[in-house]
């Protein structure tokens, strides 16, 4: 492999992270429409799950018209127009998307509503196509997938802050005793939202961030290296369902959470926020400790840093609630929970198929504990299934696109296609509900973990049979 650059280049990286804070953003914020729209325009809760379908099927879409340009203009849209167009093209996408809220609340239009998501995650899958990858490349492969984990921690700064954000534009203060909500209060976040898409775009397009394709992993020790299409890939294909799985329990777990805290315990839907805002804060948790290997090469200090990073992580979260005036009592015991996550990121050791295999099994030990007990145990073992979805993402696209090398953008194109799943999943989670009930239903969630257990198996074999063997922390293609 070369890249270009033998350290990460953090004034490319830094403002790339933005606009990972703002997809998390938005994606943390539909859990809290999905319980809105669900009483406001009397939904089951499969239909009140077309929030997620929306938002995540828009991804496939945007993908599909890429590829489709791509193929009708012969050559590939994002290298033709540049890294930066394509980021700021999809930023001003989404604040298109924006707009349309202000109607959709005023019509009191739950299509209208949907559509507004759809065009907003519209933008991000263009900005996922290009963002996903340039992070990786910005720096040499060993630490790629911990500059992606890291990226992925300010994307979860975002779900952190984005369901306190909206659920307080639609409720108003935590201390409220009424609990009304208002659709038309949610124009505002979301407007915005949508001026701060078109900052964004124009701070990128006057950043360093390169313009033109960077370098990319190259199977050296692979006879097909020069396949001529992505999908020519074993470890492309299947980790495009690695991806829809994952991001489907990601998700799933998430938007059906509200359902089953309301149904089985009594909540109140505007006193849910706090645990949709930890349930993503986990992620956050397990972002920022699966990155500590991007900023050191010291193995002491990386030591250090592990323990250090999931609870200054925490400590946001714990923070961010407090400034919202939640009561924080009932969410100290969570950081024995953080002390779970630092053994498996330790027991990983850095290898990507590792760190997948050994948070999955976890993932599955957590819905089970979550399905088989009641009360706040269970809601804590359902947002611990958030520390263990942590690192998969960066894991799975890592191993994904590994050996691909020019056509790197085009296997990014389909492993962003595939996050559908988070809709599809959530969705049908939700019909599982109907007839098993909430609770039961997250075995939904195990069969997803269950298929990520065997891809981790499975593409290990793969990559080195194609001379790629993280366990040796691949450079220079070897």
């Amino acid at each position: 492999m070369s890249t270009s650059t033998a350290k990460t280049n953090w004034a490319q990286f830094i403002p790339l992270v933005t606009v990972f804070f703002f997809w998390g953003f938005v994606a943390a914020s539909n859990d809290i429409l999905i319980p809105v729209f669900k009483k406001a325009f009397d939904l089951t809760q499969g239909q009140s799950q077309l929030v997620s379908v929306a938002f995540y099927v828009a991804y496939t879409v945007g993908s599909i018209i890429y590829m489709i340009i791509s193929y009708l203009t012969k050559g590939d849209l994002i290298n033709r127009i540049g890294y930066k167009n394509s980021l700021a093209l999809g930023l001003v996408i989404s604040a298109l998307g924006t707009l349309l809220f202000y109607p959709a609340a005023n019509m009191h239009s739950f299509p209208l509503m949907l559509s507004g998501l759809f065009t907003v995650a519209l933008g991000f899958s263009l900005q996922q196509t290009v963002a996903n990858p340039l992070a990786i490349a910005l720096g040499p492969i060993t630490t790629g997938s911990q500059r992606l984990t890291l990226a992925g921690g300010i994307n979860n700064l975002g779900t952190t802050i984005g369901p306190l954000i909206v659920s307080f534009a639609i409720f108003g203060a935590a201390t409220s005793t009424n609990n009304e909500m208002s659709i038309e209060s949610v124009k505002t976040p979301y407007l915005v939202l949508g001026v701060a898409f078109l900052i964004v775009a124009v701070m990128l397009k006057m950043s360093s961030i390169p313009d033109k394709p960077v370098a990319v992993i190259e199977a050296e020790g692979d006879s097909n290296a020069s396949r001529s299409s992505a999908l020519k890939y074993p470890q492309l294909i299947l980790g495009m369902i690695g991806i829809f799985v994952y991001v489907g329990v990601e998700v799933s777990t998430a938007a059906n959470l509200p359902a089953y805290m309301e149904s089985k315990l009594g909540f109140a839907i505007g006193d849910i926020a706090p645990y949709i805002s930890l349930y993503w804060a986990s992620l956050m948790i397990g972002r920022w400790t699966g990155a500590v290997e991007a900023f050191t090469d010291d193995m002491n200090k990386q030591k250090v840093l592990r323990f250090i990073a999931p609870y200054l992580a925490f400590g946001v979260f714990l923070f961010v609630n407090a400034v919202a005036k939640h009561d924080l009592t009932s969410f100290y015991i969570y950081g024995l929970i953080i002390l779970v996550l630092i053994a498996a990121d330790m027991a990983s050791k850095g290898n990507p198929a590792r760190m997948l295999l050994i948070f999955s099994a976890l993932g599955i030990v957590a819905l089970f504990t979550g399905m088989t007990t009641s009360g706040m145990i269970s809601v804590y073992a359902f947002t611990s299934v958030g520390l263990f979805c942590s690192t998969l993402w960066p894991c799975i696209f890592t191993l994904a696109v590994s050996g691909l090398g020019k056509n790197t953008s085009q296997g990014s194109s389909f492993l962003i296609m595939m996050i559908m799943g988070g809709g599809i999943v959530a969705w049908l989670q939700g019909e599982v509900a109907g007839n098993i009930g909430i609770q039961n239903s997250y075995i939904v969630g195990v069969f997803c973990f269950a298929y990520l257990v065997f891809y981790a198996w499975k593409v290990n074999a793969i990559l080195k049979k194609q001379g790629i063997d993280f366990d040796k922390k691949v450079s220079s293609g070897h």
